[in-house]
This record gives structure tokens, C-alpha cells and sequence, in this order.
């Protein structure tokens, strides 16, 4: 956890240094961000084409519902779904309100010989908070790529500030994502069923999206950046005719770098299992083999040694065994 911690401080230190001391802007704001956005198509291409020739040869998906047999047995169509439909929908539940993570119980041994079973639904409540939350806020900074605003943008933009707190207004869902991170943390640090699988990947994740979360809230409330111009450089930058950064804050620099560190770390870390989950074939495969025969396409002609043909090969040697033989 400290060694995470402290390559995260260093992040952290390398604009400060970059762009407060040296004067590296176009580094930091031109040239860093293209060769981030470089690594996360490679590396997003790579994982999605490797993962396509990985071989399924078994029909493996992961249900905890009747599957469909007998007509009076009544099947469980999105737990145990046999028809394609039945896959979306149970997808979609998976993805839009992780449905799996609604299922999280606690176990403990309460007395020997006893284990107690118990819901624990924070866990998949915090995770609800964190994604969606996530989710708003890369919508919000839509605004800042499209040129007009796309619709519903910044309708979505005001509900997300509906409470006005504060000049300028505080976003529900920065408050979310904070608070979901926070307990993320305090989850691996003192619970020591997932301290003791906890990674320094793991840690180092929590503390890359703590700080892009940090880095733009200071940026919108305390240390506040031109949003005119910041619009300005990033159309630039899609548009393939980058601008040189201006007069922008340090704050800003910092930020962008966090922000483009975390697209060029999603494709080789853990945070790839958002696409990961709807090519899982655990996930996306029918329940149906009961109805039809699943063949491994990876199967390959096998050269076999029927019994006939080890008794015609071996059977004088059988018999002077003393071994039984099905010819005389």
C-alpha cells in the first residue's frame, strides 16, 4: 500500500516539476496526452483481440438459477437464460446494477461446525455510487469535446448540481465518488479478508482515481482553470490540431496528467474488466445444453487404439499371461 502511495506522490510531483519549474507545457499538455490516448488504443486493441482467440472448449456459463428442461418445471429465463434475450437481459442487469454484487453475503463461523450466512448489500451499494457516479461525471465533460454541447448534456449538468452548493456549484456526484473511493479504501486497508488479497496494483488503482477525482475538484473550487480555454485546447487536440496550453494554472497540468496516466494504465490493469465483463463467456453464453450438443471447435482428430487392436497386437503375449482374451 505505501509503495502505491508514494509511485502516486511521484505522479503527482512530475508535473509540479514538469511544468511549475522547467516550463514543459507542450510536453505536458501536447505530447504526454497523444502518447497516452496511443497506449490505450494498443493496449484496448490487444486485450479485446487476445482475449478473442483465447479458446472456450467447454460450454462454461455461470448461473444460479433452474435451467430449462421439462415443460412443468418452471426455469429461471435470466438467471439460467437458454435464449438470446434471456443473455441480454441478464446482462444488462449485470452491467447497469451488478446484479452479482447483490448477491455478496457475509460468512461467518459463528460456533464450530456453524457457518451463518448474511446479506451484505454496502458493498454493492458503494460500487452503485462509484460507477454511476463515474459515469455522470464522464458525461458531464462531454461539454468540453463537443462543440455545440451534445443534448441533454447540460440538462444532466444542472441536476447534477440541483442542490447549488456553493459559487461555483458542487456536484452530487464528485461527493459520491469521494465517498465511494473513501470506503473502497478503508475496506482493504482494515478488513482482513480482503487486505490479505489485496495487491499492490489494487491500491495503486484506489489511489490513481483519488487523486483525478482530488486534482479536479481543487481545479473547479480552489484552483480554478478557464474553462473557455480548456475547451479550446482539448477540440484542438481531437480535432488532430493541437494547441499550445496558455495561461492555465498548474492545478490544470496536474489534472491532465492524472487523467491521461489512468487512460494509458486502464488496457494493462484490472479497470479493463468494464468491457471484460461483456465478453466473458461465463457471462454471455446461453444455458442450453441440455437442449443442444455443444461441440469443442477446438477438437482435433486423435489417433485412437481400439481394444481389437491390442488384442490382435498383444494377445499371444496375454495368453501366456494368463490374461483373459475376447478371441480364441
Amino acid at each position: 500500500m505505501i509503495l502505491a502511495l508514494l509511485v502516486v506522490i511521484v505522479l503527482v510531483a512530475i508535473p509540479w516539476v514538469g511544468v511549475g519549474l522547467l516550463g514543459l507545457k507542450a510536453l505536458f499538455g501536447v505530447i504526454l496526452p497523444y502518447a497516452a490516448l496511443t497506449l490505450f488504443l494498443a493496449g484496448f486493441i490487444w486485450r479485446l483481440l487476445s482475449w478473442g482467440r483465447s479458446p472456450v472448449p467447454f460450454h462454461i456459463p455461470t448461473v444460479c438459477g433452474q435451467q430449462k428442461s421439462l415443460s412443468w418445471i418452471k426455469a429461471s429465463n435470466i438467471e439460467s437464460p437458454s435464449t438470446t434475450w434471456g443473455v441480454v437481459a441478464r446482462m444488462a442487469l449485470e452491467v447497469l446494477l451488478f446484479r452479482s454484487l447483490w448477491r455478496n453475503d457475509r460468512t461467518e463461523l459463528k460456533r464450530p461446525q456453524k457457518l451463518i450466512y448474511s446479506p451484505k448489500r454496502f458493498l454493492w451499494l458503494v460500487g452503485m455510487l462509484f460507477h454511476w457516479s463515474l459515469l455522470v461525471i464522464l458525461l458531464r465533460h462531454l461539454r468540453l469535446f463537443t462543440e455545440p454541447v451534445l443534448p441533454g448534456i447540460a440538462a444532466l449538468q444542472d441536476l447534477d448540481g440541483f442542490f447549488q452548493i456553493g459559487v461555483p456549484a458542487l456536484y452530487m456526484s464528485d461527493i459520491m465518488i469521494s465517498v465511494a473511493l473513501i470506503y473502497l479504501l478503508i475496506r482493504r486497508l482494515f478488513f482482513p479478508q480482503v487486505r490479505l488479497i489485496s495487491l499492490h496494483s489494487d491500491y495503486f488503482a484506489l489511489f490513481l482515481l483519488m487523486a483525478v477525482a482530488a486534482s479536479g475538484i481543487l481545479m473547479r473550487h480552489f484552483f480554478k482553470a478557464d474553462l473557455e480555454q480548456v475547451k479550446e485546447i482539448l477540440l484542438g487536440m481531437i480535432s488532430l490540431r493541437p494547441a499550445l496550453p496558455g495561461a492555465l494554472g498548474l492545478a490544470f497540468y496536474i489534472h491532465l496528467f492524472h487523467v491521461f496516466f489512468l487512460v494509458a494504465y486502464f488496457p494493462w490493469s484490472k479497470l479493463m474488466h468494464a468491457p471484460g465483463v461483456i465478453l466473458s463467456p461465463t457471462r454471455n453464453l446461453k444455458n442450453d445444453s441440455r437442449a443442444r450438443r455443444h461441440v469443442n471447435p477446438w477438437s482435433y482428430p486423435v489417433k485412437v487404439h481400439t481394444y481389437e487392436e491390442y488384442e490382435e497386437e498383444f494377445g499371444e503375449a496375454m495368453k501366456e499371461a494368463g490374461i483373459p482374451v475376447e478371441k480364441g
